[in-house]
């Protein structure tokens, strides 16, 4: 399954590019919220997780009833494939569990030759359509989209639901999810595993018309979250100028990696996160990547047909260990 090769790594001793793992740990302050509540664990947290509930809508300036907290965002994208994702439509390439957990899809492909730069302008949308997904940032390349035309393709498409996966808004994009009060086709995810550095801490979230948030509220777990992640979620939200600063630092680290790579003859991709396309073509990624593992650096060809056997999704490092990447790419290549 491809999610579950997205997941991969477990034991691995080594430097492990292939989750899109944030490299720096979660901030301190977080660390020392889940500390203090871990000798609370013998009690559920409020029903629904309300605190971080309400921080969350405070934040987003949408009503409480709008949001749903779950343990990570896959749990809330399956449960939403599994009521409108029988006929979807994905921009490509994107996150491996999409396609995955689809009924049936179609595809708008993004172009290498366009720098995988795409206009929402010019989707186009097959009728019967029951779900468009849109990440933003996009996962693997890293681009955002102007989100201008999102009001009008809602308006357009009345009966087909739009999702708006924000995984990794924290570090760059525009934001849809304050128009949710304003069109009931509109859902947006989000999680806390990547900019925030909490992946080991299971936080995800939606915002969500009120039938949906009521719909899955009623259908999960009401204590969603271990005392200590809930903690953890409120002191890094609370702190949101210090994600903006690291976010800065990693994509300076992302394009240094990404400059040392072109230096190698080849092609990298912009990108506005802290991850990359890279093609090694006339290399096969899958080749590299067994030759980087016996290195002790484990990364995944991408293995999307459609774009080849060359392309493989490359994330920052710390700097020390992106050095050794460069080190060893070069002894690969």
């Amino acid at each position: 399954m491809a999610s579950i090769a997205e997941k991969g790594g477990g034991v691995f001793e080594g430097i492990k590019l292939l989750l899109c793992e944030n490299p720096l740990p979660p901030l301190a302050e977080a660390v020392v919220a889940a500390q203090a509540e871990t000798p609370r664990s013998n009690y559920y947290t409020e029903p629904f997780s309300a605190p971080l509930r309400d921080f969350i809508a405070e934040s987003v300036n949408v009503p409480p009833r709008l949001v749903h907290i779950n343990a990570g965002s896959e749990l809330i994208l399956r449960q939403i494939f599994q009521r409108i994702g029988q006929r979807v439509h994905l921009l490509t390439p994107t996150y491996p569990l999409f396609p995955e957990i689809a009924g049936q899809y179609s595809e708008t492909r993004l172009r290498p030759e366009k720098d995988f730069v795409f206009d929402l302008d010019d989707l186009l949308i097959p009728d019967g359509t029951t779900l468009v997904v849109i990440v933003n940032p996009n996962n693997p390349n890293g681009g955002v989209y102007d989100m201008s035309p999102l009001a009008g393709l809602l308006a357009r498409h009345r009966q087909t639901y739009f999702l708006v996966d924000e995984a990794f808004i924290g570090l760059a994009g525009e934001s849809v999810a304050h128009l949710v009060p304003k069109h009931s086709n509109l859902l947006v995810t989000r999680t806390l595993s990547k900019a925030h550095s909490l992946a080991g801490f299971r936080v995800g979230y939606a915002i969500l018309p009120q039938d949906w948030a009521e719909d899955l509220n009623t259908h999960n777990d009401a204590y969603p979250l271990a005392r200590p992640s809930q903690a953890a979620a409120l002191a890094t939200l609370q702190h949101e100028d210090k994600i903006l600063q690291r976010a800065v630092k990693l994509r300076g680290w992302t394009e240094d990696l990404a400059t040392q790579i072109r230096s190698l003859g080849v092609r990298a991709f912009a990108s506005q996160t802290y991850f990359f396309l890279a093609d090694f073509t006339p290399h096969r990624a899958d080749d590299i990547a067994q030759r980087l593992r016996e290195r002790g650096i484990y990364i995944k060809p991408l293995n999307d047909p459609a774009l080849g056997s060359g392309f493989m999704r490359v994330t920052t490092a710390l700097p020390e260990d992106n050095a050794r990447v460069v080190l060893a790419l070069r002894e690969v290549l």
